[in-house]
């Protein structure tokens, strides 16, 4: 019996309290095809013991028919569970797994190599805090390998572990290791990557450095892939300098409460706080923070929260909570990176929905910049792009919208477009800067913009959502 089980058995109400209070890690495995990214997720499922003894069997029988391995058993199929990727021996879709150690919980982004899947890929990374980024120390650094860093660069993943594979098929070569870190450190260099970057040497088929290291690489002085995982600080990459909270939905069950709804995308509030709402400039301050567990002095990023005010201000969905004396900027044109997912190419002029948390505005692209070719990272110029494309372009929006980078806020910098005739996500965006000087701070303007909106948001409650329909 495992320790995971013992303690289940001996107090599960213990266990579970335990284990709701365990950090979570998101992170993904990305590279070259054939790399090894699902065999290195089954093996960390293995040895993890996170594998039921009928889904052990299954696999088993798969493996006889769809096995890439001469084992007893293919880890990989415990990740491609599409019949397509058994037949190819690929990933093409987002694969989640999910496991538990003693020390963290860790949701896995299985993602798939082929170009031709990089929207794929993308989705797979917005969420992520860390990286692996698979290398077949065969073949060295791929053109794949390439574009998935230059992608977890443009999605502001802060940790990457560059795992060097099938280390047993290069006879544990230290000299081949060397060679392979060096390239891809001085890549990493000419990318300006300023992640924190680890390099590990590993056979995911074997679990040599997954979980236990290896006899086979006494030359390695590093830590396993698996107390890295368990290990990493990522606690810092929350911002709880800079208060923002997205409004989803406006409480009000009776007549003496009226609260505000939403997850809190970074910063920290406390009762007593002078608040701002945005796009409408209108203050008040916190009288209440009220949660499922009762109310709080104070709340912190990635809480879900309601919060009540002193003063009855106009609040609705789609709104922007801020501490008065800390606010985004405000605007209407802005330069943004755009990840296009869609067969139908996206076009100057054409018009999208943009939703950016609780937000929604119609926007459209009126130039690019320049479109980046994800193998080469070369940068050329363009009028329209086409699916799995990356651009860098300038987008007008039809009202202002409150935002912060998204290297400094993801949830504050990034958005999703919408075609308007299909309600279909057609692409996904990250906001570098304002264009122009066309952003102003709130505070920039005059009384009567402040009134008018708060009259036409009181007496047409729909006014936006008719726009945008």
């Amino acid at each position: 019996m495992s320790n995971l089980e013992k303690k289940i058995a001996a107090n599960i109400e213990s266990y579970l309290k335990e284990h709701e209070n365990k950090q979570l890690l998101r992170f993904i495995t990305c590279g070259s095809v054939d790399d090894g990214k699902s065999t290195l997720i089954g093996r960390l499922l293995h040895d993890a013991k996170m594998i039921f003894e009928d889904q052990l069997a299954a696999i088993k029988q798969e493996s006889k028919k769809d096995g890439s391995t001469e084992g007893e058993f293919d880890l990989a199929l415990l990740v491609d569970g599409l019949q397509s990727e058994r037949e190819q021996g690929i990933t093409i879709d987002v694969a989640y797994r999910y496991f538990t150690t003693d020390k963290r919980k860790f949701i896995i982004a299985d993602t798939p190599g082929h170009e031709q899947y990089t929207r794929n890929m993308a989705t797979g990374a917005s969420t992520a805090d860390l990286a692996i980024i698979l290398i077949d120390a065969r073949h060295g650094i791929a053109t794949q390998t390439k574009r998935h860093s230059y992608i977890t660069k443009l999605l502001g993943i802060k940790h990457i572990i560059v795992a060097i594979n099938k280390m047993d098929l290069v006879d544990f070569s230290q000299e081949r290791y060397a060679e392979i870190s060096r390239d891809y450190l001085a890549f990493a260099k000419e990318l300006k990557m300023t992640e924190d970057i680890t390099l590990i040497p590993l056979s995911a088929l074997n679990g040599d450095n997954v979980v236990n290291l290896s006899e086979q690489s006494p030359w390695y002085k590093g830590e396993t892939l698996m107390h890295l995982l368990e290990t990493i600080t990522i606690d810092q990459d929350r911002d709880l300098e800079h208060f923002r909270m997205p409004v989803q939905y406006v409480n009000r069950p009776n007549l003496d409460f009226r609260g505000f709804c939403g997850n809190i995308a970074s910063g920290i509030i406390k009762v007593g706080d002078s608040i701002t709402v945005l796009p409408s400039g209108k203050t008040s301050s916190v009288k209440e923070i009220v949660t499922y567990d009762g109310s709080l002095e104070y709340a912190y990023a990635q809480q879900a929260i309601t919060l009540t005010l002193d003063d009855e201000i106009d609040i609705s969905r789609g709104d922007i909570i801020v501490k008065s004396d800390d606010q985004p900027e405000l605007a209407t044109t802005l330069d943004v990176d755009i990840v296009w997912m869609h067969e139908e190419a996206l076009v100057r002029g054409k018009q999208y929905i943009i939703k950016r948390a609780s937000t929604q505005t119609l926007a459209s692209v009126e130039s690019f910049y320049y479109k980046t070719d994800v193998n080469t990272l070369e940068q050329t110029s363009t009028n329209v792009l086409n699916l799995n494309e990356i651009a860098h372009v300038k987008l007008n929006l039809e009202q202002s919208i409150a935002f912060d980078s998204y290297s400094e806020n993801k949830i504050m910098g990034s958005f999703i477009i919408i075609d308007r005739i299909t309600n279909n996500t057609v692409g996904a965006g990250m906001i570098r800067n304002r264009s122009h000087n066309q952003s102003q701070k709130v505070t920039e303007y005059s009384e009567f913009e402040i009134e008018m909106n708060a009259l036409v948001r009181k007496h047409f409650p729909h006014w936006e959502s008719n726009i945008i329909s």
